[in-house]
């Protein structure tokens, strides 16, 4: 349905809390915690708190990424935090004050660092371990000018297309055209990149892959909000290559499943805390066992 009612702003704008929507029941116009809730705290130097959305899959694919390149001192432990409130809790907001998944707090030097930002936690671990963020100086500003293109446009991609076609509670003609316009748009300026070189950044896989395949290599398999038959993803056949071929890392395939929460049992581990987790713990074995 296309509403047509004219809308004229109020002078002064008021916070309705009953205006709907999906996510209606946790959005509101102000900062800070609801409640007192503290964060557990594994035996791992990384300790990440998150959700298998795109963003938070982002950080679980680099650490998993790190450790089967060897990097032994990336090990950690996540933590799900479901989006229903519990993002408001005192200890979260410590960590990340925008409330919003994923946070990460490196605990591996003398003093206890948080991060927040997908993209600043994964900039962090590249410095940190030296992995996944060129030397060259040119590819290095072309992994950064990736990394930070997907940072700024994912919100047209999540809060604009995403949220007017799957999950407003009226169906608005304008909106859904502009941002479906603008991810298209997206879509293409991927496509032509991809079409010159293997990786964002060049021939090397990088930060900026990790951080924009969770995103665009979803949307172009037709992974996110539905949208994939209304977008004709499947014209994007550069987008499409990369990211089965993003898809097809072992790496990849754990950290995927990470945090996540909902889908097939198989394809749920609520928590990591070891390796191991992956064959013991996700949801299928845990309700086989009782």
């Amino acid at each position: 349905m296309t509403d047509s009612t004219a809308y004229t702003p109020p002078k002064v704008w008021t916070w309705n809390k009953e205006s709907g929507g999906r996510f209606a029941s946790i959005n509101r116009p102000i900062a800070g915690p609801t409640h007192e809730k503290e964060l557990p705290v594994g035996k791992h130097p990384f300790q990440l708190y998150s959700l298998a959305t795109p963003n938070g899959i982002k950080v679980t694919v680099m650490f998993e990424e790190l450790l089967a390149a060897g990097h032994k001192g990336a090990e950690y432990d996540a933590w799900l935090i479901r989006i229903d409130g519990n993002q408001f809790g005192s200890g979260f907001v410590a960590v990340n004050p925008n409330s919003k998944i994923p946070a990460l707090m490196d605990r591996s030097g003398p003093k206890p660092i948080r991060v927040f930002e997908s993209g600043a936690i994964l900039l962090h671990l590249a410095e940190k371990f030296g992995a996944f963020l060129p030397t060259d100086a040119g590819a290095r500003a072309e992994c950064l000018s990736w990394l930070f293109w997907q940072m700024g446009s994912a919100p047209y991609l999540g809060g604009g297309f995403g949220h007017f076609f799957a999950y407003a509670p009226i169906k608005i003609e304008y909106a859904i055209d502009r941002f479906a316009m603008e991810v298209k748009r997206q879509l293409d300026v991927l496509d032509r990149r991809l079409a010159e070189t293997k990786y964002l950044a060049g021939g090397e896989y990088t930060i900026a892959d990790i951080a924009t395949w969770s995103w665009y290599g979803a949307m172009a398999k037709g992974l996110l909000y539905g949208g994939g038959e209304f977008l004709q993803v499947q014209e994007y056949k550069n987008v499409v290559r990369w990211s089965d071929a993003i898809a097809e890392r072992p790496a990849v395939k754990r950290g995927r499943i990470v945090n996540c929460a909902w889908g097939d049992s198989a394809g749920q581990l609520h928590e990591r805390h070891d390796a191991s987790d992956f064959e013991t713990k996700t949801q299928d074995k845990l309700l086989a066992a009782g």
